[in-house]
């Protein structure tokens, strides 16, 4: 069960390495200014090897689970899925439910692990390999594996890799699984910290924080939903940015005041300054925060909104 590209290699290795019986993914949805119904990444590659696939709304009807009972499957892998797994759908299979899951649980339980750990700032993650329950992301611990977490890691860059390594132990964890042999560890509730489902309403950035916070937030945000801004009342979405120490003068503007430093395009913030390195001014292509800022008549007062 999966559903985005980060569950694409979890399901590939599935494909060579076991019996895969039947793929359930989310259905078919209608996607960006032209609603375009566009097919998830999880469904593209299996149907590229010829597997079942489901597509249920909901997986709480009764003929849904036994739908899923017909394929008798030893264990159900989920990664990234999008549906919470009620009671029926965990108890189906002898072996349950195992899930692929992007962080070093306790640590960011729920729907955005990888934006989690950029954003607070955490030099390292990984992956769980779990038994899952009835709770979010509280079942117990087969395996882990961690990733560092690098200086200019986007959630799209390290989601890439934690995707790989996720798939890589669950292909060696599975083995010793199923065979009794991996005992499951019950989590330290006392260390469980939990993040939620990313709006696009999220992306805004808070011009009060600090410059590492604010940098963290534009990569923790990218690729979706993306951090932005307002310019003249326009979105901006900033694609990278970098904390910049702030002279004497540039110390007394208020935060979210623009203002240029040489060529670099600057916003004072909660204490100092951040430079736009790249942005992508709404209707346009992404172009270096500097190119946009000598397109522009004058610079605006401030970031801060309409």
């Amino acid at each position: 069960m999966g559903t985005p590209q980060f569950a694409v290699p979890t399901l590939r290795a599935l494909l060579s390495h076991h019996e895969v019986v039947a793929v359930v993914t989310q259905p078919d949805a209608a996607a960006g200014r032209g609603r375009v119904v566009s097919v998830s990444p999880v469904k593209t590659l299996a149907l590229e090897h010829g597997a079942p696939v489901l597509q249920p709304e909901s997986l709480k009807p009764p003929e849904v689970v036994e739908q899923l009972r017909a394929y008798a499957p030893d264990v159900i892998v989920v990664a990234a899925f999008g549906q919470i797994l009620r009671r029926p759908v965990l108890a189906l299979p002898p072996h349950g439910c195992v899930n692929v899951h992007a962080s070093l649980l306790p640590r960011w339980r729920g729907a955005s692990p990888i934006s989690a750990a950029i954003a607070a700032g955490d030099a390292v993650t990984g992956v769980t390999i779990m038994q899952m329950d009835a709770g979010l992301d509280t079942g117990p611990i087969l395996t882990q594996r961690s990733e560092a977490i690098c200086p200019d890691d986007t959630a799209g860059a390290l989601g890439a890799r934690l995707a790989e390594l996720g798939a890589a132990l669950l292909i060696e964890t599975l083995p010793g699984y199923l065979a009794g042999l991996i005992q499951p560890q019950p989590q330290d509730e006392t260390r469980a910290t939990k993040c939620g489902l990313l709006k696009k309403e999220d992306g805004r950035i808070d011009w009060r924080r600090s410059a590492v916070e604010i940098e963290r937030h534009v990569r923790a945000m990218s690729p979706w939903p993306s951090a932005f801004t307002r310019w003249e009342g326009r979105l901006l979405r900033v694609l990278r940015a970098a904390p910049r120490i702030v002279d004497a003068q540039q110390a007394a503007l208020p935060f979210g005041r623009v203002f240029l430093a040489g060529k670099a395009l600057c916003v004072r913030c909660g204490d100092g300054a951040v430079e736009l390195i790249e942005v992508q001014p709404e209707g346009k292509r992404p172009m270096p925060g500097a190119d946009f800022a000598r397109g522009q008549r004058e610079l605006p007062v401030n970031c801060l909104g309409d």
